[in-house]
């Protein structure tokens, strides 16, 4: 299955500290880079959550952000008694000094970490982040597969117009070679002196040798059968492997033009490269 890089997913889960949610979204890169925005009650699991995307995810600049909403009732929240009192001898010391200093209730339960909510056991909290996450990894995935089956859609027309061009320039071959060879024998019977004919065969084969390109053909072939094969493949990323692929593409359609002799195997040797780049722009989005 051909993924993506580009996807967005989020999602959220409910807990007995307070409603967290995750969101996770990608771009293109040749590697994985994930960053990290977590609330200060998950920068301990950083570490499980990073194994977490790095088990399902291969490439990709990734951005993962989790927030714990506190309970919106009053239920799960109780006093800081610590801070609580530290604040109330403050206030003492600072009263004599300042009669008029007042501080009201909300001011009071505004202040950092005076309310709480309940403790969390950090062994739940992780699972509850990781199930979180996973669940939030199954729609990227899905958001992912969806997209890379758009671009090998496109891929897959790109495929098949070079398969087309490559089969014109095989009916093409032998009509060049021909029409080579005779222009080639024009030119040796003006000549004023007769040449030998045997030395003559020769060398009309060795030049016609050179313009041979058979071999690349047969090549552009197999490399169509490859591609075609890693577009109905399995789970694994593929992206790599396609780049690479298209490398080899790429060089026979550079041979092609340099042994062209003709404006029709030139032209054809400029609409391969024209679908190549029109693959290799699809290709960078692939994981």
């Amino acid at each position: 299955m051909i993924r993506s890089m580009t996807a967005f997913a989020a999602g959220e889960r409910a807990t007995e500290w307070g409603v967290l949610s995750a969101e996770l979204r990608a771009v293109n890169h040749r590697f994985l880079e994930l960053g990290l925005r977590l609330p200060d009650e998950l920068r301990a699991f950083e570490a499980p959550l990073r194994e977490r995307v790095a088990a399902r995810v291969s490439r990709g600049k990734l951005d993962l952000v989790l927030r714990l909403r506190a309970p919106e009732t009053a239920a799960g929240l109780h006093l800081n008694d610590g801070l609580v009192a530290e604040l109330a001898r403050l206030n003492l010391d600072l009263t004599s000094k300042f009669p008029g200093l007042r501080t009201s209730l909300t001011e009071l339960l505004q202040y950092p970490g005076v309310l709480r909510g309940r403790d969390a056991d950090a062994e739940a909290m992780q699972r509850e982040a990781l199930a979180l996450l996973d669940a939030v990894l199954d729609d990227f995935t899905a958001a992912r597969e969806r997209e890379g089956g758009k671009l090998a859609a496109v891929i897959a027309e790109r495929a098949d117009a070079i398969a087309r061009i490559a089969a014109e320039v095989r009916t093409l071959v032998p009509l060049i070679r021909a029409g080579q060879r005779q222009k080639l024998e024009a030119r040796l019977a003006d000549l004023a002196q007769p040449a030998d004919p045997g030395r003559m065969e020769q060398e009309l084969v060795l030049w016609l040798q050179k313009l041979d390109v058979d071999e690349e053909l047969d090549r552009l072939d197999s490399h169509l059968v490859e591609l075609r094969r890693i577009l109905r493949g399995g789970k694994e990323p593929v992206g790599r492997r396609l780049d690479f692929l298209l490398q080899e593409f790429n060089r026979e359609a550079n041979t092609l033009g340099s042994k062209s002799v003709d404006a029709r195997t030139s032209n054809a040797a400029v609409e391969l490269k024209v679908l190549i780049d029109q693959i290799r722009e699809q290709i960078q989005n692939i994981e």
